[in-house]
């Protein structure tokens, strides 16, 4: 009774004191040129979205958690405000989508999109009295109006204008029109659990897949009087809908169900798929292509996944894969025949739309003519019938998100080393590229004041090249700390300025202010992370099938130590997530090296989820490796490495969180109290992985800078 007392009594004064300390960055004179509290004022756009006839587009704007809908209309795009929220309230607004004249456009406000579990309760992180709903809005964006629909979510509009949305995996519809009442009833029934929905061309009928758990369904609703059609049903797992311009056909992605005998765990194996199209009237299908059975011919995992598309009236589909070892553009005609490699070399392609015309693709991908570009974003458009790529951005800034926004206008999201991310606009192939808007950061932001991150490259152990960013201070301060900051995902990318991701955009602004205020900070891209090709995606013995990717974390804390004017016997690390997790490994294994440590929401104990759960794995009598496996996961742990553990950690965690179980941290903590390893704990309640109010991430950030000045010892501006 005494311990509980006592834990909780030091919970209640971190969480005061960070309150506080909070509410000080906030508020605080800056001797070192700005408080954390304006480098973590900027405004975020995320959620660009282009009308598919016209030229509008529409995009949220998050200003210190205060989510709003932005619209802006050709010729001129002026960015006009259509909702009125005002509070940081921690309700997310995802998944603008315009009607087909785009005049209406819907979205969804509430829940968590990022999660990778369902809970049956809507994250409520501003503990509000009245439980929250995933809502479905509607705006006038002529009028500028908005209302609250329907409760719902995906939201998929036909183009006739007809709603069609999903309420408890079920696909509802409901009336655009204000009626006065809730009209909304439920489309069709169906045993699995829906999503993906896609209305054909002409808005008769709608695709969809119908998830059973070890496989999927693509199936096409017509009427109510229509049975459901299931398109070459099979054990396989379908997915991605996608229809052909004339209506007749749907192309999709099918992968091996989760059947046969267990899959190995501790080694990678292929994960072949194919893509195939059928017939809407007869359901009968025909295989256009089929992945080589090798690693670099399994399904894609990184942005948008096979990011499929009809293109060139239908002659062609053109999909994502990484074939040659990198994630690439191809193109097949339509009814099979060679792949055509369209985005040959040494990078990765993202963010993936196909232009109006049906001829050409846009992307951002990792390359340029600027050096070091492999650490940035830049958006090319490529025909689909010869591998042509032009270059319509390029330089020290980064391009992401692209949109088509027009006949000749492309929308996207651009950000620099210095300036945090804006949407952006230009015309034709790269020409008039100008900011919407340029006038929404602060007054008092200090943009000229930020560090403009280096480019380095070390070696692991065992022989690989492993990027990062170094910021460092012009001037910096002899013999000052060094700390290692390590992302999560684990497929993500740090980048040479700042992130697309709002996740990595507050790490990327905490960076900065620690480069700022007295330390010097490396930010490593581990193998498991993408922008290098799939064999650094998918490295051997990684994660919990050994950790060789924290090889990385101590040649880039190794690179830190021998970085001039760092105080070697000073490093610490911070991250969260998979950043947290290894975070944690490198407190436990080498507290020589790494003196202090902030973990967010990592992972302490990698074997409690292995293979699916030990009570699934247990249940049959086929285990593979399942005990060696669950072995080796426990060695990967921080937790089997408690004994050396002896450096301070900060943890952090909401306890709704839905990425990674909140008894990750609970567990921790009583094994670093029997090991008497210096902790202090900050719990948020309601919060969940990817914190969803402003507040939230000043309190954690500012308890983040205060740990690592005291434990480094670096006295806080004052």
């Amino acid at each position: 009774m005494q311990r509980r007392l006592e834990s909780l009594f030091i919970v209640l004064l971190l969480f005061c004191g960070s309150a506080a300390l909070a509410h000080a960055a906030e508020r605080a004179p800056a001797t070192h040129g700005f408080t954390l509290g304006q480098v973590l004022a900027y405004p975020f756009p995320l959620g660009l979205s282009a009308s598919t006839a016209g030229n509008r587009i529409a995009w949220v704007l998050d200003l210190n958690g205060v989510r709003n809908v932005w619209v802006a209309q050709g010729p001129d795009f002026k960015p006009r405000q259509v909702t009125r929220f005002t509070q940081d309230d921690g309700q997310e607004i995802t998944q603008l989508t315009f009607a087909p004249d785009g005049d209406e456009l819907v979205f969804v406000r509430g829940g968590d999109h990022d999660a990778n579990w369902e809970d049956k309760l809507v994250p409520d992180p501003s503990s509000a009295p009245a439980e929250p709903k995933v809502m479905l809005w509607v705006v006038d964006v002529q009028g500028g109006t908005a209302r609250a629909l329907t409760e719902g979510d995906a939201p998929a509009l036909s183009s006739t204008g007809r709603l069609a949305y999903v309420k408890d995996h079920q696909v509802w519809t409901a009336p655009l029109a204000a009626s006065g009442k809730d009209q909304a009833r439920r489309l069709f029934f169906d045993r699995g659990k829906d999503g993906d929905l896609q209305w054909s061309p002409d808005g008769r009928r709608l695709a969809f897949v119908s998830s059973r758990d070890d496989h999927a369904f693509i199936g096409v609703y017509t009427d109510d009087s229509t049975p459901l059609t299931y398109l070459a049903p099979s054990t396989g797992i379908d997915g991605m809908p996608r229809w052909s311009s004339d209506g007749t056909r749907v192309a999709f992605t099918r992968r091996e169900g989760n059947g046969g005998p267990p899959r190995p765990l501790l080694e990678l194996v292929p994960q072949p798929w194919s893509i195939m199209f059928a017939n809407v009237d007869t359901g009968a299908a025909t295989t256009v292509w089929q992945s080589p059975d090798t690693l670099v011919g399994s399904y894609p995992r990184t942005a948008g996944g096979a990011n499929l598309h009809w293109a060139s009236a239908d002659a062609r589909l053109t999909f994502l894969a990484d074939l040659d070892g990198w994630p690439h553009l191809y193109s097949i005609p339509a009814q099979g025949g060679k792949p055509l490699l369209l985005t040959p070399g040494e990078f990765m392609v993202e963010d993936v739309v196909l232009a109006r015309d049906g001829h050409s693709l846009i992307y951002s991908a990792n390359t340029g003519t600027t050096k070091d570009d492999i650490d940035r974003r830049h958006l090319f458009e490529v025909p689909v019938t010869r591998a042509q790529p032009v270059a319509l951005t390029s330089g020290t800034a980064i391009q992401t998100s692209p949109m088509v926004a027009g006949a000749d206008a492309i929308a996207y999201i651009e950000a620099g080393p210095q300036r945090p991310p804006l949407v952006a606009l230009m015309h034709g192939h790269g020409a008039d590229q100008r900011m919407l808007q340029a006038d929404v950061l602060p007054r008092d932001y200090p943009t000229a004041q930020l560090v403009v991150p280096q480019a380095v490259v070390f070696t692991a152990a065992d022989g690989t090249q492993v990027h990062g960013q170094l910021f460092r201070s012009k001037d910096a301060a002899a013999r000052q700390p060094g700390v290692i900051f390590v992302h999560g995902g684990p497929p993500r990318q740090m980048l040479l300025g700042w992130h697309y991701m709002d996740y990595y955009s507050n790490s990327y602004a905490v960076n900065q202010y620690l480069a700022t205020h007295g330390f010097t900070v490396l930010s490593v891209n581990y193998r498991l992370g993408i922008g290098h090709g799939h064999a650094f995606h998918h490295p051997p013995h990684a994660g919990r099938a050994g950790a060789s990717e924290y090889q990385d974390v101590v040649a880039g804390a190794k690179f830190l130590q021998a970085v001039p004017g760092v105080d070697a016997t000073r490093i610490g690390i911070w991250g969260g997530s998979y950043g947290g997790y290894l975070t944690a490994l490198a407190l436990a294994r080498n507290s020589d090296i790494f003196k202090a440590g902030v973990d967010m929401h990592g992972l302490h104990d990698l074997s409690r989820d292995i293979g699916g759960g030990a009570a699934k794995a247990l249940s049959r009598y086929e285990q593979g490796e399942y005990q060696q496996a669950l072995k080796v996961a426990w060695e990967s742990s921080p937790d089997a490495a408690m004994a050396s553990w002896k450096s301070p950690v900060l943890l952090i965690q909401g306890d709704d969180d839905r990425n990674v179980h909140f008894d990750q941290m609970v567990d921790v903590v009583p094994r670093l109290r029997k090991h008497g390893v210096p902790f202090e704990e900050m719990v948020l309640p309601n919060e969940i992985h990817g914190f969803l109010r402003h507040a939230s991430w000043l309190q954690a950030d500012t308890a983040t800078v205060d740990f690592l000045q005291r434990k480094l010892g670096v006295s806080p501006a004052r």
